[in-house]
């Protein structure tokens, strides 16, 4: 094998283990709102002033752009709708608590700002070809 099939076979297993492991935390969340309802979103939205429908698009980017990233179709997409998504959560639901540091010298909300920023890296690096668009793209050949 040579080196650099070697090194893009490494580059695209990364992609895949970003992808899916990102993927999969969201829609972890997004189920527990399917189950129990938006809860703190709906919360975070009056305190804004907004109306409490526009709550509901969190499915798309908590269930539905997840489950794109999961599968690798339309995976730039779905990820950057994640990262608006986490945005959002961090802007609306933490505006105090952005960079809000815990007695143990961490962040506070070190875990949604290691989800946008992996969305963010999907985004920029696409699915690679362990991935559902890459199987439609060497079908097409």
């Amino acid at each position: 094998m040579k080196t650099g099939t070697r090194a893009e076979a490494a580059a695209d297993t990364g992609k895949l283990i970003l992808r899916v492991s990102v993927g999969l935390l969201i829609l972890l969340h997004g189920i527990a709102k399917l189950r129990f309802g938006l809860g703190d979103v709906a919360t975070s939205l009056q305190r804004a002033n907004l109306p409490i429908a526009i709550g509901y698009l969190v499915y798309i980017g908590e269930v539905v752009a997840p489950v794109f990233m999961i599968v690798g179709a339309w995976t730039r997409i779905a990820a950057g709708i994640v990262a608006f998504n986490m945005l959002v959560a961090l802007l609306l639901g933490h505006p105090h608590e952005l960079f809000e540091m815990t007695a143990h010298g961490g962040l506070l909300l070190e875990v949604q700002w290691l989800y946008l920023a992996g969305a963010i890296a999907v985004a920029l690096l696409g699915a690679g070809r362990f991935s559902a668009s890459a199987s439609r793209m060497t079908a097409r050949r």
